[in-house]
């Protein structure tokens, strides 16, 4: 893209590209990411009514799966609807102030998701290593707490962003984002000025967030793992390891997903752009639609209670 030497002083509307060098073919592209939003939505929709209707499923495991669930629901409808209007309808304007938001809504919902898979590391951690004085320490309050402090943290995380972007730069070289949806890195290299800080903190964000929740996620199943070895009998060995499968399922797909997405866009220059774009899509489309259907085919009590709603 050639830099003009003409900026333009704090746009009002810019405008999505989609994917550069497949515009050909994106209407055929939003296709599947149509039908994994539905289905995402739908699966999603599905496990929250399970969990709030079985009074059986009313325990912190299944209480962060339903906070996964309303995440995954909120994430994808942050993103799918406007890049299906930018692949579909031809509708690539976006308020300046909206593609803000929707650069906040998707950072914050990515460090909410981040959070709760650390809270299901821990809930399991404490359920397999002291089973015994699990329900005396995940009690309702606690997750209620966990719940907030989560969201706190990604929403505060996230916020200076937003600010720095609205507050420090206010010349642009251009109004066209060369992506399918408002992402934070993506808008900062529009501007004509210094983004020097806005790169430094969203580096922060992302090592502050990724390097806190791998670690003790990372240990809370090393430690799951030394003592289900423990076990005497092989039959419990195997039921501990069963409760865990889906959790790791979706902590190794989401986080292998957003790395791979992430060194791709850091240090791939050699990479097509529309290889890093519709990676970047992917990765945040790709676990809200995988999460429910993991977590209805390796949990069994969710599978029971599938058929039972169904039949």
């Amino acid at each position: 893209m050639s830099i003009s030497n003409v900026t333009i002083f704090m746009p009002s509307v810019l405008t999505l590209r989609g994917i550069p060098g497949l515009e050909s073919v994106q209407r055929w592209i939003g296709i599947p990411f149509c039908a994994m939003y539905l289905t995402a939505v739908l699966g999603n929709s599905l496990l929250l009514i399970i969990i709030k209707s079985e009074r059986s499923l009313q325990e912190p495991m299944y209480i962060f799966l339903g906070m996964l669930g309303v995440t995954d629901i909120a994430l994808s409808t942050s993103i799918v609807p406007k890049m299906l209007g930018v692949f579909w309808f031809h509708v690539p304007e976006i308020y300046f102030d909206t593609c803000l938001l929707q650069m906040w809504l998707i950072h914050t919902f990515q460090c909410i998701e981040s959070g709760i898979l650390l809270a299901m590391a821990l809930d399991r951690y404490v359920a397999i290593c002291y089973p015994l004085r699990h329900a005396a320490i995940f009690t309702h309050q606690l997750v209620t707490q966990i719940a907030a402090v989560i969201t706190l943290r990604a929403a505060i995380l996230v916020a200076p962003c937003l600010i720095l972007i609205k507050r420090r730069l206010q010349f642009y070289h251009t109004t066209v984002i060369f992506h399918s949806y408002c992402e934070h890195m993506a808008i900062v290299k529009l501007a004509a000025e210094n983004v020097r800080v806005n790169k430094i903190y969203g580096l922060f964000v992302a090592f502050t967030v990724a390097g806190f929740d791998l670690t003790f996620i990372a240990l809370s199943y090393t430690l799951i793992f030394i003592t289900v070895f423990r076990l005497p009998q092989k039959e419990t060995r195997l039921k501990a390891f069963n409760t865990c499968i889906a959790h790791i399922c979706v902590f190794l797909q989401f986080y292998l997903l957003a790395f791979f997405s992430f060194f791709t866009h850091r240090f791939g220059s050699h990479i097509p752009p529309y290889i890093h774009i519709l990676f970047s899509s992917i990765y945040l489309v790709v676990p809200p639609f995988l999460n429910p259907l993991v977590y209805g085919a390796k949990t069994k009590q969710i599978r029971i209670h599938v058929v039972k709603l169904f039949s």
